[in-house]
This record gives structure tokens, C-alpha cells and sequence, in this order.
């Protein structure tokens, strides 16, 4: 009597949700969510009914046009994802999804969501989103990701843009309110992802790209993301200073920056992934927590 035992495969997940993931949809939230908080704060006082469904508008279009610049991200970097556990499980790594798939529903995304910015917001908006699409899809992903340790930092530059994409939309013009918020994003951007490329080091040393821990150690990259909490923390007191937003915001930056610099502190002083990962994932919270007291103090405190 013998017995044969085989491997059953597991089904693949539905088309539909394959492109949903192909878009990154965490990354796509934290995008959209500071874009209406730019789009809040150029609104003086409550929004009415026509400036609610402009928010609503805008906040399709850039999420369908970010949703197509992380689809081509995944198109451009199919190998290296199939080399990074972190990024195996996408369509494209795992192959689930072709490249011309993966291309035309870029860029169909792309076109479709640039035409309802253009149509429905403004043209200001949409060349913005669409320079910021170019930004994050070429110039960063093709052209600086491989070539340059630095490039997070200057690719953080795309990442920056949604508080300026939101603020535009609701007034068609760029000030210096949205440039701060610009520079808040920027600034938050190394730090938080260097403290992910320190524990997934050895994944980015096969994947062959020059992060900043593959190419200068981990003492050099811990030092650096110290340093940038704490130009971080003087950026984020601006809101406060230029009158954008009041003493609860004021209370919340403090609150918020002190524990990324706490975090910063230890990860400098005594190195652990453990630690490394603990302060990627609270640089999440103080972005969205930091931006989230904006819009609370908008309301409660600086609108008559």
C-alpha cells in the first residue's frame, strides 16, 4: 500500500485586487489624506457644498494618479521585488501580472485621473500631479533610486508634493502656507525611510541598490536620521510661527517630534532591528497624527 501526497497550489487572488495592490493602497492613503489636509487649510473656515465636492474631486484624481505612478514603480523594479522579501509578494515580482498589463493600466490610470483634475479642479493642479508622477515613476525610481544613496532624499521631493496638490486645488495658486507643509513631508521622508532600510539592509544589498546603510554602515545612517528629527522639529514649529495653525497643533508637534527624536536617540545610541523597526512604524503615526492635529486645530481653534 503507498501513499502520494502532492502540493496544491493556491489560488490566485482576483484580477481586480491584483491592480488594487499593483497601487500600493497604504502608501496611496497617507498620500491622499495629507492632500485633503492641504486642501483644508487654503479654505477659510467650514467648506460649502461646492468647495466639499471639489475636495472630493481632487482626492479622486490624485489618488488614481498615484495609484499610477506606484503601478509603473512596480513595473520598473519587477526584478528587484522578486529579489526583496519585502516586495516578493507583488503581482508583478511574482509574475501574477505581465509588464504590458502592469504598463497600460498605468497608464490608463495616469490619463484617466489627469483628465479629471484638468476638467474638474484646475490645470494648475494637474500639471502638478502629473510633474509629480515623472517625478516619483522616472526621474526617481529609473534614474536616482539606482544611481545615488542620496536619492531618498531627493526623490522625497514627489513624496512631498500632496499638501501643495491640495492646496492648489482649492485656490489655483501655489503660497508659502503649502511650501511648508512641502517641506514637513520632505524633511520626514529620510529619516523614516532609512530607519526601513537599516533592518531590511541585507535585503537592499542583494537587490544590488545603493541605499545609505549598503553604502556608508549603519552608524552613518543612524547619525543622519538623528540629524533630520531634528531639522524636522524646527520645520514642523512653522504652522505655529507663520499663524496656519494654533496652540493645539502647537502642543501636538512638540508631543509628536520629541518621540521621533527619543526614537532617533536610541537608534544613534544603541543599535537593534528591533528598535530600527519600532521607529519606521511610529514615523507613520507622527505623519499621520502630525497632519490629523492640523486639521483638528483648523477647526476648533483658528476658525472663527
Amino acid at each position: 500500500m503507498s501513499t502520494t501526497s502532492s502540493a496544491v497550489a493556491s489560488p490566485l487572488p482576483p484580477t481586480w485586487r491584483q491592480y488594487y495592490v499593483l497601487m500600493k493602497p497604504r502608501v496611496i492613503q497617507l498620500i491622499v489624506f495629507c492632500a485633503l489636509i492641504g486642501m483644508v487649510l487654503a479654505v477659510p473656515g467650514w467648506p460649502s457644498a461646492a468647495q466639499w465636492l471639489t475636495m472630493a474631486v481632487a482626492c479622486l484624481g490624485i489618488w488614481m494618479v498615484s495609484g499610477a505612478a506606484a503601478a509603473f514603480n512596480c513595473l520598473i523594479e519587477q526584478q528587484i521585488d522578486a529579489r526583496m522579501r519585502r516586495t516578493a509578494w507583488r503581482p508583478t515580482a511574482r509574475g501574477e501580472l505581465s509588464q504590458r498589463q502592469a504598463l497600460v493600466f498605468s497608464a490608463l490610470l495616469c490619463t484617466a485621473g489627469s483628465a479629471l483634475l484638468y476638467v474638474a479642479v484646475n490645470p494648475l493642479t494637474m500639471w502638478l500631479t502629473l510633474a509629480t508622477f515623472v517625478g516619483y515613476a522616472v526621474i526617481y525610481t529609473v534614474i536616482l533610486k539606482p544611481l545615488t544613496p542620496q536619492n531618498i532624499v531627493i526623490g522625497g521631493a514627489s513624496g512631498a508634493m500632496p499638501p501643495v496638490l491640495g492646496w492648489t486645488a482649492m485656490t489655483d495658486a501655489i503660497t508659502a502656507e503649502p511650501l511648508v507643509l512641502f517641506l514637513i513631508i520632505f524633511l520626514w521622508t529620510p529619516p523614516h525611510f532609512w530607519a526601513l532600510a537599516l533592518y531590511r539592509v541585507e535585503d537592499y544589498r542583494k537587490s544590488g541598490l545603493p541605499m545609505l546603510p549598503v553604502t556608508h554602515g549603519s552608524d552613518f545612517t543612524r547619525l543622519q536620521i538623528l540629524l533630520y528629527t531634528l531639522i524636522l522639529l524646527a520645520a514642523c514649529l512653522l504652522p505655529y510661527l507663520l499663524r496656519m495653525n494654533g496652540w493645539l497643533y502647537l502642543l501636538a508637534a512638540l508631543g509628536l517630534n520629541a518621540g521621533f527624536v527619543a526614537y532617533a536617540w536610541r537608534l544613534w545610541r544603541s543599535y537593534s532591528d528591533a528598535l530600527a523597526r519600532k521607529t519606521f512604524r511610529f514615523s507613520l503615526i507622527h505623519l499621520s497624527a502630525l497632519f490629523a492635529a492640523m486639521l483638528v486645530d483648523h477647526y476648533l481653534i483658528m476658525t472663527p
